[in-house]
């Protein structure tokens, strides 16, 4: 699988671009991530790859192919989204959410591979327990995750993640992104992934973009880019890099 972003520029009106001529890539077997602050255009690029936001100019190409000119269910196939997660609207049963991922695959009904798949998905991720629970009464961080599974069972090659592990606690955090990583390493799949911990993304990425203002500041290793430097001019924040792969911010004590 091979992604380019190229020179992409995106605004909710014309005169304000979210997105400022932004260009990478990714290929099959890679973790990126991207991080900056609020506002700095890493959903609106997430967005613009998964066909959701169309770009004002530039492209995305998958594969060689325009995802533009992609049809849905082939993209349902060969990509996977999980938004940020807001009350969401769904309803019914742990089970039917997350049957929704296989929907590209099912044609006259739901096969007994199609529930074999789902059933696999939420034990591995510690869910099987809320298969019958309705998908409303969940906490918030029990219905991120069940939207995680649902991108699981789509079983695609490139799995697009917009702040997968903000509702999670410190240890489902880190099981999401064992998961992740895991997916890149034994199952040669891509995952890009808008991430706000600066240490979750030095952990885990290939590779890390950092974002100020709808441009790339930095691009490359998570050791080269989240330097004290470039945190400092983007989050206007100082820090202190431990044993070269942790990052503590240095606070200023109050007058």
């Amino acid at each position: 699988m091979e992604l380019h972003v190229k020179d992409l520029k995106f605004g909710y009106t014309k005169k304000a671009l979210v997105v400022k001529t932004v260009s990478f890539s990714a290929q099959s077997g890679q973790l990126i991530s991207l991080i900056g602050p609020n506002g700095s255009g890493k959903t609106t690029i997430v967005k613009c790859i998964n066909k959701i936001l169309t770009p004002q100019s530039g492209s995305v190409m998958l594969d060689g192919q325009n995802v533009q000119e992609i049809p849905p269910l082939e993209m349902a196939r060969q990509i996977a989204y999980v938004p940020q997660f807001t009350n969401s609207y769904l309803s019914g049963s742990v089970m039917d959410v997350v049957m929704m991922g296989r929907r590209p695959y099912i044609k006259w009904r739901v096969s007994d591979e199609d529930v074999e798949i789902v059933l696999n998905v939420l034990k591995e991720l510690d869910l099987e327990q809320l298969v019958h629970q309705q998908f409303e009464e969940l906490s918030g961080g029990q219905k991120q995750k069940i939207l995680i599974a649902r991108a699981l069972v789509q079983r695609p090659e490139l799995y697009l993640f917009d702040e997968p592990i903000s509702f999670l606690d410190i240890k489902n955090q880190i099981d999401i992104m064992e998961l992740a990583r895991n997916m890149v390493v034994k199952q040669n799949k891509t995952v890009i992934m808008v991430v706000h911990d600066l240490n979750m993304a030095m952990r885990y990425s290939d590779q890390v973009i950092l974002l100020k203002s709808g441009e790339i500041e930095a691009a490359g290793l998570p050791r080269e880019v989240l330097n004290h430097d470039h945190i400092q001019s983007v989050y206007g924040v100082r820090t202190k890099i431990i044993e070269n792969n942790f990052i503590a911010p240095l606070y200023t004590p109050a007058c």
